[in-house]
């Protein structure tokens, strides 16, 4: 069983334009609205992946019902947890030239009695799935929530022999990783942000793997963009790379999400590591072609596998 963790969900709204000029009015070619947040894309891949897995995050106002009915229609069983306090919406404008601009809302905090409900709801997730469910944590926390959120649901999730997963930044990464996740999956920024050093090379990526691993990950990935992928199964096990496929890509929003879901598919199918960072770089790719983010197609994923060439870093790095 998978479990898709969302405190700061979205509807994620995509704008075409010719070009984007800030302070002009300009006409949209195009406008799209899809079920959105970082957990959403995961649970959208996993999906694809063949898997049925469960969403729950806070919901309201009419953007929370229109998110919920866009998770059924892709056959994502949600579980929200309701709140006062409306659903964000996120904007993307892409431009004709390839060029992309995010405007990401804040999240509205839920009131104490609305955190405490839906913590609840996920802890009763946590026991129901007790030594068998994936819970995979991703994202951004709403304002006024407070960073420890995840490191809490973590804590809940371990207590219940569950598997966690976490992607996120700044001081919820800290925490969460201080409450030891299973899989831990930051992108370079907030890697270097994590450890206070640059990740400039990639000998310096394949060293933070190995220290976010020591810090208390039992497993652990970093993403480096468009230049590839690494992985960590472990204290003793080598840091393996994959570097990214030549692709036209239409959007690298969602690929981190996409690369997540390969992991924890993967993970729970007790794949090898090199099999298990070949199907995460091949549902990456898969997204930055896709239609929009966490479409990942089932025929592309497995086209790219073939494709992925996975190498062992020196032990030094």
């Amino acid at each position: 069983m998978f479990l898709c963790v969302s405190p700061n969900p979205a509807i994620d709204k995509r704008l075409a334009l010719p070009s984007f000029a800030p302070g002009e009015v300009m006409r949209a070619q195009t406008a799209q609205s899809f079920p959105g947040g970082k957990s959403t894309h995961v649970a959208m891949v996993l999906r694809t992946l063949g898997e049925a897995p469960h969403w729950i995050g806070p919901c309201g106002g009419a953007s929370g019902s229109e998110l919920v009915e866009g998770l059924a229609g892709l056959g994502i069983e949600a579980h929200p947890s309701p709140t006062h306090q409306r659903t964000r919406t996120n904007l993307e404008i892409i431009e004709d030239n390839g060029r992309i601009t995010e405007i990401r809302e804040p999240g509205a905090a839920p009131s104490l009695a609305e955190l405490a409900s839906f913590e609840s709801a996920c802890k009763i997730f946590f026991e129901q799935g007790r030594e068998t469910m994936s819970a995979i944590f991703s994202g951004s926390l709403p304002d006024d929530t407070g960073p420890g959120l995840y490191a809490r649901l973590i804590g809940m999730a371990r207590d219940n022999g569950c598997r966690t997963f976490l992607d996120t930044s700044g001081a919820p990464l800290r925490l969460g990783l201080a409450a030891h996740p299973y899989f831990v999956k930051p992108n370079r920024d907030e890697a270097a942000s994590l450890l206070g050093e640059p990740i400039n090379s990639l000998r310096a990526a394949g060293m933070a793997v190995r220290k976010i691993v020591s810090h208390g990950a039992r497993r652990a990935a970093l993403s480096l963009g468009a230049e590839g992928l690494l992985y960590c199964a472990g204290r003793t096990a080598p840091v393996l790379f994959a570097a990214s496929l030549a692709l036209h890509v239409r959007s690298t929003v969602g690929c981190g999400d996409s690369a997540l879901a390969g992991f924890a598919k993967a993970i729970a199918s007790n794949s090898p590591p090199e099999e298990t960072l070949r199907l995460a770089a091949a549902c990456a790719a898969a997204n930055c072609v896709a239609e929009s983010p966490g479409a990942a197609r089932a025929t592309d994923i497995k086209n790219f596998q073939a494709k992925i060439r996975v190498q062992t870093l020196p032990s030094d790095a």
